[in-house]
């Protein structure tokens, strides 16, 4: 009985043999060796396939490492060089200017700041991906209020007609990596500026009582769309109403690997009248 493949190729014939002698050109025995050799072609296409899959897949991981290794060095040598025009722009802003050049050296020293932002979001990623997540230095020896306000402050600045509300109840000490837990709080903070309603408050609250730190940023505005939900936190992901946003899409995705290296969690709730996200952490 012939094997045939699914694709229509010949691989062999099936052969039964018996010591004695039987009559065999029976409808039964037909169809069952019929059937052997219909088994016999599928488990063949079924191996075939998985090797297919599996080598694929090898292939899929290592192109995926190739591109994070070069995102890691990409951004690890475009650091420096960003990293001194900062400076000098610094330097230049503090020399007597006209009016015009002090407008342009702005811009360019925020741009810069911009561009830095970016390639410390892509380190991340590196470090989150190639270096099994990211490292934190947790203590408990400074206050982190300062930390928080500073955050404000800064993109306060760049959106002065803004209004945000805050509330600050750190009774307790918190045990954390207060520069990172800075970058989370100014991710979730920017994106409630540049996504919610100019005409209302964003509100921000930080609590530490017992044993537990809990960070709240709410925005009015339209809520996040359904089909975007179960990618929130995935890297370099826009979501529909964030068509016309800036950047690389990090910001959510470093702020929950953030929050799971502090063995936190970082939830969100997003309705009609209001877009929430809520970090927290053991304090101790």
């Amino acid at each position: 009985m012939p094997i045939i493949l699914a694709d229509g190729s010949f691989f062999g014939t099936l052969c039964a043999i018996d010591p004695r002698p039987a009559r065999l050109k029976t409808p039964e025995t037909i169809g069952m060796i019929r059937l052997f050799a219909e088994l016999i072609a599928k488990s063949l296409d079924g191996q075939r396939k998985l090797a297919v899959t599996e080598s694929a897949l090898l292939q899929e991981r290592a192109d995926a490492e190739l591109r994070e290794q070069f995102i890691a060095v990409l951004a690890h040598d475009l650091r420096a060089p960003m990293s001194s025009i900062c400076s000098l722009m610094d330097l230049i802003l503090k020399t007597p200017l006209n009016e015009d050049a002090t407008t342009m050296g702005r811009l360019i020293r925020n741009s810069s700041t911009r561009v830095l932002g970016l390639i410390d979001n892509m380190l991340d990623l590196a470090r989150g991906r190639l270096g099994g997540g990211l490292t934190v230095r947790r203590d408990a020896n400074k206050p982190l209020e300062p930390v928080l306000w500073e955050v404000i402050a800064e993109l306060k600045a760049g959106q002065p007609d803004r209004v945000i509300d805050v509330e600050f109840k750190l009774i307790e000490p918190v045990n954390c990596d207060r520069p990172r837990i800075a970058q989370l709080f100014s991710n979730l903070l920017s994106n409630a500026l540049s996504y919610g309603c100019a005409d209302q408050p964003v509100r921000v609250r930080a609590v530490s009582e017992g044993e537990t730190f809990e960070l709240f940023v709410a925005n009015a505005g339209e809520p996040i769309p359904v089909a975007a939900l179960d990618h929130l936190f995935h890297p370099f992901y826009h979501s529909a109403v964030q068509h016309n946003r800036e950047g690389l899409g990090l910001g959510l995705y470093i702020a929950n690997e953030i929050a799971r290296a502090h063995g936190g969690t970082l939830g969100f709730e997003s309705t009609r009248d209001e877009t929430s996200f809520t970090f927290r952490m053991p304090s101790i």
